[in-house]
């Protein structure tokens, strides 16, 4: 078939890109008529840049990326939407052996259980403080990212300032593991397989997993310009049934020999295969013989994992509130409501049948269980959803969700 549409795309080299580069390299996207050029970048700061002056049509994005973008909060203002979500979780907690035998000092065990970890972290913080050591420093990827905004909810929730009593400063995904061993951290928020990569050499542990802080809970979407969205409707609507095809072949466990394989390649991830398999089966190594099995650690397709929730982009919005990235106004929230695009995936898909959720945004933490919603076409199962602290997010109610978060 002749490709009607080039699109160009940038990624960052995560696993959480496996359903867009699968779709360009296992075929989906020429399938639906787009020749799909992607680039790998090597931090979350060029991506940002290269969407703006207009390198890239899309990208793999943080999930948080695109409100920035929309709310002047980067160096170069760029309209930025988000059609589709990329998956569900796929983030852990990793620290040094040293902070990891403090940890267990004060009662930390290898079970991945956010509140004992965040309670054991907290004892050995002020320990650290007690004795005049210079604070914890933990990396995130980007200032504007879930893995900043998840980290600061999980020690805020175990009583400890995230602004007071660790350091936390910025470190591209591909560094974080040598960092680590060059002892320029003591921890990191990342997403796989540089987690599995650390444990792998023996200089990290992991700690505590995205999927068990807020559970199948949002991550990397795909940001497009907007103005490149609305010129070419039909090359969006095409990529995004591609996106759909590729995911759902993401997530059959009978292709992860192959997808772990071709993410294991140089021009991806360039790491061994063995490597992708933890985010992949959700059976994790966690540092000194630890194993642990994690139920929906990553979720590519299932549980409408590609439905981009207008609730998901406002959970963001009232973290970047929170932790005073922005200001709580009417205008800043209407900019946050309206980045994330529902009505383009419906509308994209809805030829194909599949399973769309009835709503643009949902209450998030109130499932405990996998559960049956209404749905155009096929059936669809949401959930569990709970954040490990047992609070709600009620989109109907983001004033209120606003003024009783604690800035730390």
């Amino acid at each position: 078939m002749t490709a009607a549409h080039q699109i160009t795309a940038g990624f960052m080299p995560l696993f959480d890109s496996a359903v867009l580069v699968a779709a360009g390299e296992m075929g989906f996207a020429a399938r639906e008529g787009v020749d799909l050029v992607l680039h790998r970048e090597t931090s979350w700061a060029n991506i940002r840049d290269r969407i703006a002056i207009g390198h890239f049509d899309l990208a793999h994005m943080l999930g948080p990326m695109p409100l920035a973008c929309n709310l002047g909060l980067t160096p170069l203002a760029s309209e930025t939407i988000v059609p589709f979500s990329l998956g569900l979780g796929g983030n852990c907690v990793t620290i040094s052996n040293a902070v990891w035998e403090g940890m267990a000092a004060h009662g930390a065990v290898s079970d991945l259980d956010p509140a004992r970890a965040g309670t054991a972290l907290g004892a050995f913080i002020r320990e650290r403080a007690a004795a005049g050591r210079d604070p914890l420093r933990f990396a995130v990827v980007h200032p504007h990212s879930g893995h900043n905004y998840e980290l600061r909810y999980w020690l805020a929730a175990c009583g400890i300032d995230p602004d007071g009593e660790i350091e936390i400063v910025i470190v591209p995904p591909p560094f974080m593991a040598d960092a680590l061993a060059a002892g320029r951290i003591d921890g990191y928020c990342v997403g796989e397989p540089w987690n599995s990569a650390s444990v792998a050499a023996g200089t990290g542990h992991i700690v505590t997993v995205k999927a068990l802080l807020w559970r199948n809970s949002p991550e990397k979407v795909i940001g497009a310009r907007k103005a490149w969205a609305e010129a070419q409707p039909e090359a969006l609507a095409a990529l995004l049934r591609a996106l759909h095809h590729s995911a759902r072949w993401c997530q059959d466990p009978a292709n992860r020999g192959e997808l772990a394989a071709l993410m294991a390649q140089p021009g991806f991830l360039g790491q061994f295969t063995e490597i992708q398999m933890p985010v992949l089966t959700g059976h994790l190594r966690l540092g000194s013989g630890a194993e642990r099995n994690v139920e929906d650690f990553f979720v590519p397709f299932d549980k409408a994992a590609n439905f981009p929730w207008k609730s998901h982009a406002l959970w963001f919005y009232t973290q970047m509130v929170r932790w005073g990235d922005i200001a709580h106004t009417p205008e800043n929230l209407a900019v946050a409501r309206d980045c994330y695009r529902p009505d383009l995936y419906r509308a994209a898909l809805k030829p194909l049948g599949v399973a769309l959720p009835g709503a643009n945004a949902k209450v998030e933490g109130a499932l405990k269980i996998a559960t049956p919603v209404g749905s155009a076409g096929a059936s669809l199962v949401l959930g569990p959803d709970g954040f490990f602290d047992g609070r709600i997010f009620d989109p109907d109610q983001i004033d209120a969700y606003i003024g009783a978060q604690r800035p730390g």
